[in-house]
């Protein structure tokens, strides 16, 4: 099946959204963008690249202000220039974000893309969740994480993801009425949650072309 949605993915930290953007990726023979859409809007902007994973998906006061190593080259980053720092992020990703919707089908990894491609018709808002024992299992496992700090970082990390998102959007981080599915990764497993989401994309695709439910 030829595939037409955009897909964006909001997920908690250690709910392994990446890893399910990934393996969609495979299974739809569509792009996903996680970090690789910060090299993007780096190209785009003319913002230098380690600024923009430096403040990833990260709201502070200390943006507001913060210059260095963030000036634009070209004249590419030039509308970029008058903007405090963290306008200036959100915005470089912003603009790639619609640039890469409007370029064909792909999946999009938090950074509010879901709220960025609001009004886009093809598109299906997905968060990934689980439970905390969950997350952290896999966080010590695949990340490294020192067990005695997993349950900080993991506080830490989704405060910080919900910051960034309860600024720059309308709505809650993990608010349901702002996803189209809400998923968790524990108790579906990666492939359960990749099969559903594969399903829905099917379901809605059909139904907006008048072929009527196939469930």
């Amino acid at each position: 099946m030829e595939y037409h949605s955009i897909i964006t993915i909001g997920r908690q930290y250690g709910s392994g959204g990446r890893y399910i953007a990934s393996m969609l990726s495979e299974r739809m023979g569509i792009p996903y963008y996680d970090k690789e859409l910060l090299a993007e809007a780096s190209k785009d902007s003319g913002i230098n690249q380690q600024v923009l994973e430096d403040y990833d998906e990260k709201h502070t006061k200390g943006l507001l202000f913060g210059l260095m190593g963030s000036t634009p080259r070209g004249e590419g980053g030039s509308m970029y220039l008058d903007m405090p720092l963290n306008h200036k992020i959100f915005l470089a990703q912003f603009d790639t974000i619609r640039r890469l919707a409007d370029e064909g089908p792909c999946i999009l990894v938090g950074r509010c893309a879901d709220y960025v491609l609001r009004d886009h018709e093809n598109l299906l808002n997905v968060f990934i969740r689980a439970s905390a024992e969950d997350r952290m299992k896999r966080i010590i496992e695949y990340n490294q994480v020192d067990p005695s700090k997993a349950e900080e970082i993991l506080r830490k990390t989704d405060k910080q993801r919900a910051a960034y998102y309860n600024y720059y959007a309308t709505g809650g981080w993990g608010d349901v009425n702002n996803y189209h599915l809400c998923l968790d990764s524990g108790v579906l497993g990666y492939d359960g949650c990749v099969d559903i989401i594969v399903r829905a994309v099917e379901v809605k695709e059909r139904k907006d072309m008048g072929e009527g439910n196939i469930w």
